[in-house]
């Protein structure tokens, strides 16, 4: 299996295979050698990066980067004033909650308003980043071996972090034709062991929204299982072009137990100041027993920070600013693609409701690494291969919306060229 990884500023491709959780390593073996430290299988074996990462190092700066999903690094007019709040003195003096300072949960709760949900500020828990949230919830809900359902296709960091927690990611479909709706004959063969399923709300990188009503479906399912929903909404604050579900939270959810997570990183651009959390709701008792044993992981950790914790109130108030600033840049550059695409027939630009990435189907000559090699190699542009993702078809290219208007427009013009470019040679030199 081919993965990415792409939470740092390098983006790194691996070669891994699903995890053994019950391998014993080298150490177990006649072969285990004493002067030898070996990794435990929640690591891949090869972490050596591939032709496309190899290519992005060779170029350094990249000109046209349409990968970019650090909006820091975007060009955006970051208030003033957004920080200001962490140099209080009082965060000084340090008194430690599981669940983090109840201010600052009672400023997250306040932020479920905008969708007209009353959240009880003791129903939130504070973590150091969504992905800490989902290995917390792996832990609370999960043995080794157990089975989280992802969907596919979505972000490929799912990969990863079942991995780490000794639980395995098993996919179900987002059908395009349907407008990524849920298969749910998926979800219905799940095995015993499944614990969870994800849904990404907004979905990354379709944009689409879980559909009202695969959403109503999706909560009677984990309820009849006993399965945990857990909603990942950080891209819920960006609405682009709207749709069926683009209103709605799923820490509104009362029927199952049901976990939302939002976060700096992206509500308000600032994923350095290391800011998540997760809104429990469903039945009461249900509720009641998970949080004892939330706060029983949470307070073995004890991540997140005092002064950013201490700040959100403001920085969720500051952050108004920049979020607005985000959306306006997404939705243009949006619009660019769009009016460019048109002059290219044999691109198309796929609807996107909401999020900070738009995915295109194209013509391929030869497969999508090899193509977005090329592309980078031969015209300085990076766009990400839709197999990254887990399309199940091949000639999807995944781009960010949120590089500069110029970056963008450019990268987008010469994609667009090479292009036709790959498209007029193959039809000179058929096989």
């Amino acid at each position: 299996m081919l993965c990415w990884t792409v939470k740092s500023a390098t983006v790194a491709f691996y070669r891994i295979g699903q995890p053994d959780v019950g391998r014993r390593t080298h150490r177990h073996s006649k072969l285990y050698n004493h002067h030898m430290i070996t990794r435990s299988g929640r690591t891949p074996d090869d972490l050596s990066p591939n032709e496309f990462a190899e290519a992005r190092a060779r170029i350094g700066d990249i000109p046209y980067d349409l990968t970019v999903s650090n909006p820091t690094q975007c060009g955006f007019a970051y208030p003033t004033n957004l920080l200001e709040g962490l140099s209080r003195s009082s965060t000084l003096s340090y008194r430690p909650d599981p669940k983090g300072p109840r201010s600052t949960r009672e400023a997250i709760a306040a932020e479920y308003r905008r969708w007209g949900i009353s959240v009880d500020p003791d129903r939130v828990t504070l973590t150091a980043s969504t992905s800490e949230a989902y290995s917390f919830l792996f832990k609370l809900l999960c043995d080794p071996g157990d089975v989280i359902l992802v969907p596919s296709p979505s972000y490929p960091l799912f990969d990863h972090l079942t991995r780490l927690d000794a639980v395995e990611a098993v996919t179900y479909d987002l059908e395009r034709d349907g407008g990524w709706r849920v298969d749910f004959s998926h979800l219905e063969r799940a095995s015993d062991q499944t614990r969870a399923v994800i849904v990404v709300h907004p979905n990354n990188p379709t944009g689409s929204h879980v559909h009202p009503e695969d959403a109503d479906r999706l909560v009677a399912l984990c309820r009849d299982r006993g399965w945990a929903l857990i909603a990942d909404e950080v891209f819920l604050p960006f609405p682009l072009g709207g749709g069926p579900g683009d209103d709605r939270s799923f820490a509104a959810v009362e029927d199952c137990l049901c976990f939302s997570l939002g976060g700096f990183s992206k509500s308000v651009g600032l994923p350095q100041l290391k800011l998540a959390w997760i809104v429990t709701s469903g039945p009461a008792e249900d509720v009641r027993t998970t949080l004892e044993g939330l706060d029983f992981i949470t307070d073995a950790y004890l991540s997140v920070s005092t002064p950013t914790a201490a700040a959100a109130k403001e920085v969720l108030a500051a952050g108004e600013v920049i979020r607005a600033e985000i959306s306006s840049r997404c939705r243009s550059n949006l619009e660019t693609l769009r009016r460019l695409a048109e002059s290219e027939p044999s691109v198309t630009v796929l609807p996107v409701a909401g999020g900070w990435s738009v995915t295109l189907r194209i013509p391929l000559v030869t497969g999508e690494e090899d193509f977005c090699v090329r592309l980078l190699a031969e015209c300085g542009v990076a766009i990400y291969p839709g197999h990254f993702f887990g399309f199940r078809n091949s000639g999807y290219v995944v781009a960010s919306l949120l590089p500069a208007t110029a970056c963008f427009e450019g990268g987008v013009r010469r994609t667009l060229d090479f292009i036709r470019r790959e498209i007029n040679g193959a039809a000179e030199n058929p096989r």
